[in-house]
């Protein structure tokens, strides 16, 4: 149980400070450099160490937040994809929301990033040399980006998890294969799906969190209207915390919050070309 009995209100101001938090560090000029212009354009990562950092902390974003210190509402039992990361906790935000009356902001990006995530992509002739295979893959496209975060993460003696999950990714299509077998095939698998196709889907990708980004954005502009006083203080300003905000990591997350909302996300918003999103 959490030390603190959250409210509904510092549950949520947990949630955006921490998904403002892991987009900040994903999609900004140190990853990706300046941006050549805003529309029908593509992401380029500075090095592969960029890309490899992007998708780890892409996985981060994807992986089930803990919950037990902060009470954040359990999982539904059947829950799957993108059902089980930091957007399903955006979408209730979005449905209930409070620090706005409306969610409408979030909801959109938040939606469209979920289905792109649990759409399968499909890609023809993976080969998988070191294990003598080739072999036409369907996979879920957050399945094949968790794997990959995986392996960019962790060192061979922890990945006993990522292994099983190839063996069984390649035994749902057709091919069964041995522990031993997923172990030899991860090189391969890394090199077919998180240098080529992660690669060819981060600018998609990049697009969707920036998205997700100004969605917050604009969700919490009216409570920074509503919070912010200038004062004679140091600082020459205060924020008026809201009812419920009473613990004092949720205060410190809302000042952090609103001070990240006093001026525009620092991308502009962008639309990617047509042409990085109709593969896989």
């Amino acid at each position: 149980m959490p030390s603190h009995a959250y409210t509904d209100l510092e549950r949520e101001v947990i949630v955006l400070k921490a998904v403002t938090d892991l987009i900040d560090d994903m999609v900004n000029y140190e990853i990706f450099g300046t941006l050549p212009r805003t529309d029908d354009m593509n992401l380029v990562f500075k090095t592969s160490t960029h890309q490899r950092l992007f998708n780890v902390l892409l996985n981060d974003m994807l992986s089930r937040p803990r919950q037990d210190d902060f009470g954040l509402p359990a999982f539904p039992a059947d829950a799957s994809g993108s059902a089980e990361t930091f957007l399903y906790y955006l979408r209730l935000i979005s449905r209930r929301p409070m620090l706005n009356t409306v969610g409408t902001a979030l909801a959109k990006p938040v939606e469209a990033f979920a289905a792109w995530l649990d759409a399968e992509c499909h890609v023809e002739d993976v080969s998988l040399k070191s294990i003598d295979l080739n072999v036409a893959i369907r996979v879920p496209r957050m399945s094949f980006i968790k794997i990959c975060g995986d392996i960019a993460k962790h060192s061979l003696p922890r990945m006993s998890f990522t292994a099983r999950r190839i063996q069984k990714l390649l035994a749902d299509n057709g091919h069964q294969i041995g522990i031993e077998e997923a172990y030899l095939a991860m090189p391969d698998f890394y090199e077919w799906f998180h240098t080529g196709i992660f690669n060819y889907h981060s600018s998609a990708i990049g697009e969707f969190l920036n998205n997700i980004r100004w969605g917050i954005y604009d969700y919490l502009s009216p409570e920074f209207s509503r919070s912010y006083r200038k004062t004679d203080a140091p600082l020459g300003y205060r924020f008026d915390y809201p009812d419920g905000c009473t613990s004092e990591l949720a205060r410190s997350m809302y000042w952090d919050l609103m001070n990240w909302a006093r001026s525009t996300p620092y991308m502009p918003r962008f639309e990617v070309t047509k042409y990085l999103k109709m593969r896989y």
